[in-house]
């Protein structure tokens, strides 16, 4: 009797009292806040998880896909595969990983987050960026969002990127180098742009400043933005950050565009 007393005064009771807290107020928040799907609402087991018809309607990109573009293909013949695109015009970035394909409830996702403030979808969203870009992740020096200009910044209050890189830093416990790429100059909306013009466009317009260059210098450096669409503010994030002395240079997205889908063997 004497031993269970002690096992609930004293020091020797703090970590079993603050285990019951712990549970107690996990409770008490799921009482408050019921679990729910970020896709649809409905009710789940654990915050921010999917639930099971939207995770079935989710357009994953899983193997057998480019292993430099991320760009899935319809048929697995074994081994490291390079699609078309990967070949004709080789990326500035060594490797691409995304989550799903830019359609259906993916792309809602990312244009929620972007356009109607849904900041409730970073943290499933970054979740799931953490677990499509572990072989990048892996071995990766540090984290860098891809920018925006202060006037686009001003105006949307916040930087999709960069909340996803903070995200997935603290599920992977990585760094995020928030200055690494600054946009010094404003340039045309990408949309409706050929992929000529959308590199034109970014032309000199994403740089290292030059207090950022020890930062990656010599680093493997992993590029987190949300969708992948021609790739051209993705090259020219990696061109910006090459030329820095970067080490490694690869790409994580929530999304990406394959433009006339899987692709046959």
């Amino acid at each position: 009797m004497a031993d269970n007393a002690a096992a609930l005064t004293g020091r020797g009771s703090q970590p079993l009292w603050n285990g019951w807290m712990r549970r107690f107020g996990r409770k008490g928040l799921d009482i408050a806040f019921p679990a729910h799907c970020p896709g649809c609402g409905a009710g789940t087991g654990e915050p921010g998880a999917l639930c099971g018809p939207c995770w079935r309607a989710m357009p994953f990109v899983t193997r057998p896909f480019c292993e430099r573009l991320g760009l899935p293909f319809a048929t697995d013949i074994g081994g490291p595969l390079l699609s078309p695109a990967a070949i004709a015009r080789p990326p500035a970035f060594d490797r691409a990983r995304a989550v799903a394909l830019h359609e259906g409830q993916a792309r809602d996702f990312v244009h929620l987050l972007k356009f109607s403030d849904r900041l409730d979808l970073v943290r499933p969203m970054a979740r799931l960026m953490a677990g499509a870009g572990r072989e990048v992740l892996v071995d990766a020096d540090v984290l860098v969002p891809v920018p925006l200009h202060w006037t686009r910044l001003l105006r949307r209050r916040y930087n999709q990127s960069a909340l996803l890189a903070d995200a997935i830093a603290g599920i992977c416990g990585l760094p995020v180098a928030h200055e690494a790429l600054r946009r010094r100059k404003r340039t045309r909306p990408q949309v409706g742009l050929t992929q000529n013009e959308r590199a034109a466009n970014l032309s000199g317009a994403i740089v290292v400043p030059a207090a950022m260059k020890p930062v990656v210098d010599g680093r493997h450096v992993v590029v987190v933005d949300d969708v992948a669409t021609t790739r051209a503010t993705l090259n020219a994030c990696a061109g910006a950050l090459r030329r820095a002395g970067a080490k490694q240079i690869d790409v994580l997205t929530f999304t990406l565009v394959a433009h006339s889908g899987p692709m046959p063997i």
